[in-house]
């Protein structure tokens, strides 16, 4: 089976959080970078997905040239090869052009004689908390698609075609789907660890084969909305007074930030 993961590359939050000149994305220019956990998740399915099947795995991501990065960190951990439709500004593209360049992509490599049985995809994404690519490729494609999914193994479809029974949490519990292939699964983490990669991995991953598209023009059917930080809140509350009149104004603080109810 040959799975095909689509990740992102997105700013490592633990440092100081600020916008971009138009207000539409983070300027991540002085933060490190990174993959989502759930993509993570997504990409561990994939290998063994496709080393129980005598497959492969491609990962790809839309972004600027750095992001290399992601695709070679994804074969350190088992991957086969990458993908790089590079993109100088990726915060101009919405979930509808991205969903629309991923499945061009998939269009031409199936064109070139290599087709992927199933796509996955991180449930959203971690920086914008967007949840739409995913189905929105489905649609595109014209493939089944599931979301939420955090476990799944390849199973026998109808009339003897591949398939994939997939696990995930629904309101009511775990939820079990079948689905015939090719489809589209976002997954979201917690049914699967991702691995760390080893030295041989890396060593992989540095000379593993990374195709290169240019993105083009994003369209204008998914204008980005605009941002705002959060307000700036005191970090450090000093309490007048003392006695019962300072008790009571801790009590007034507690309340206030949320830490006890009135």
């Amino acid at each position: 089976m040959n799975i095909l993961v689509c990740i992102k590359r997105i700013p490592d939050i633990s440092g100081q959080i600020t916008l971009n000149d138009s207000g539409t994305d983070i300027d991540d220019s002085g933060l490190g970078h990174t993959t989502s956990a759930h993509e993570e998740c997504a990409v561990e399915l994939a290998i063994q997905t496709a080393a129980a099947t005598g497959g492969k795995v491609t990962v790809l991501t839309l972004g600027p040239a750095e992001a290399v990065e992601q695709l070679r960190a994804a074969v350190a951990v088992g991957a086969n090869d990458g993908i790089l439709i590079e993109a100088e500004d990726p915060g101009a593209f919405g979930p509808e052009d991205i969903a629309q360049v991923i499945g061009d992509v998939i269009r031409d490599r199936a064109e070139e004689g290599q087709s992927f049985d199933l796509v996955l995809l991180g449930n959203d994404a971690a920086d914008t908390g967007d949840f739409q690519v995913g189905i929105r490729l489905a649609y595109d494609l014209e493939y089944p698609v599931l979301t939420g999914i955090q476990t799944l193994s390849a199973t026998g479809g109808s009339g003897g075609s591949a398939a994939i029974e997939a696990h995930g949490i629904g309101p009511a519990g775990t939820e079990v789907f079948s689905l015939d292939l090719p489809a589209v699964i976002a997954v979201q983490e917690g049914g699967v660890d991702p691995r760390y990669p080893s030295i041989t991995g890396r060593m992989k991953a540095k000379k593993a084969r990374i195709a290169e598209y240019v993105a083009p023009e994003p369209g204008a059917g998914s204008p980005r909305i605009g941002l705002e930080l959060p307000p700036e809140t005191a970090s450090a509350v000093t309490i007048l007074g003392q006695g019962p009149d300072a008790a009571g104004a801790l009590v007034d603080v507690l309340e206030e930030i949320g830490v006890i109810r009135s």
